[in-house]
């Protein structure tokens, strides 16, 4: 037998190759849908109260707040109000939310606050005017702060 002669042997197959790869496909597809998912109620909460601010409907906004009984609905419109530190909210957008600490029962979701209408994307000087504010979200409760837990 010659080096040129025609052997009997057939390639090795490359199914495990390609069986392997979907798996790995398929792992970070479903790691990709987990990360874009995973704080979608307390982000849901966000939205919901924001909404209420943005269409002034404060005794909504400060229900779904969930305040101790020392924090006034007057403290509250003081804060979220159209004249308030936060205020006036006419439109937001959810920039990011992340878990500070595993242990943790509290999730940090960031806001971008705008006193316009429409949430201004390519016009600097309103841009200018947006805030940025971190609501902290209860996992448990849905209750609100704008601090840290412990505060």
């Amino acid at each position: 037998m010659s080096l040129l002669d025609a052997s009997d042997q057939a390639p090795p197959s490359r199914v495990p190759r390609y069986v392997i790869l979907a798996v790995v496909v398929i792992l970070l597809i479903l790691f990709f849908v987990w990360r874009a998912v995973r704080f979608k109620a307390e982000e849901q909460t966000v939205t919901t109260f924001l909404t209420a601010v943005a269409a002034g409907n404060m005794q909504q906004a400060y229900q779904l707040w969930q305040p101790t009984s020392s924090y006034t609905l007057k403290d509250f419109e003081d804060d979220w109000g159209p004249g308030g530190y936060y205020g006036p909210v006419k439109s937001f957008e959810i920039d990011s939310s992340f878990e500070p600490r595993k242990s943790s029962s509290d999730i940090a979701v960031r806001v971008l606050l705008s006193p316009f209408a429409s949430f201004p994307k390519n016009d600097t000087i309103e841009q200018n005017k947006t805030k940025s504010v971190t609501i902290w979200v209860n996992r448990n409760t849905h209750s609100l702060s704008t601090g840290p837990p412990g505060m």
